[in-house]
């Protein structure tokens, strides 16, 4: 049995985590720059949000093809459900808040744009609808942050204290 994830989950993981840090910037940052600058930072946040939507259906759907390689040595099984938990609440989470601002967006019924291409919208907008899933979509943004932070911690901990191959199984190959 292989040590490592594919090269292809490990391309995917990594490319999710930079999309993740420009969908994140693009929000936090845009407020250090002049109003007439928030387009940009609107079309990467929007860009990067449907690029991890896509990504994390094709990481589910490959690493529902795929096994994880095993952890060596063998996590106790508390350590086994909570990395199970943890892995479904990314999923959800880089699932579920890009579609819900999809949602938002179309519901606000005027253009927007994403990857530099005016997207649709809806011909009369439902600013109940877009309001309440903003409020969503920022709470769980910032729920977010959380989750990411322990996700970075738990691999860390694996690595520099319980001493497993869990944080090198997803590191990229070296040439």
């Amino acid at each position: 049995m292989r040590d490592k994830y594919s090269s292809l989950q490990i391309g995917i993981h990594w490319l999710v985590f930079l999309l993740v840090i420009g969908a994140y910037c693009a929000m936090e940052l845009r407020g250090f720059f002049p109003r007439t600058y928030r387009p940009y930072f609107n079309m990467v946040h929007v860009s990067c949000g449907i690029s991890i939507l896509v990504l994390m259906v094709a990481r589910l759907l490959v690493r529902l093809k795929h096994k994880a390689p095993p952890i060596v040595p063998k996590p106790k099984p508390w350590m086994t459900g909570m990395a199970h938990l943890g892995h479904l609440v990314i999923y959800l989470l880089f699932i579920i808040l890009p579609i819900i601002g999809l949602v938002m967006m179309y519901n606000r019924g005027n253009p927007w744009i994403a990857f530099g291409i005016i997207m649709p919208h809806a011909a009369e907008a439902n600013f109940d609808l877009a309001d309440n899933l903003k409020e969503y979509h920022v709470w769980l943004a910032n729920f977010g942050y959380y989750v990411i932070g322990l996700h970075a911690l738990a691999a860390l901990m694996h690595h520099y204290f319980w001493k497993d191959n869990t944080l090198l199984r997803i590191m990229p190959r070296k040439r």
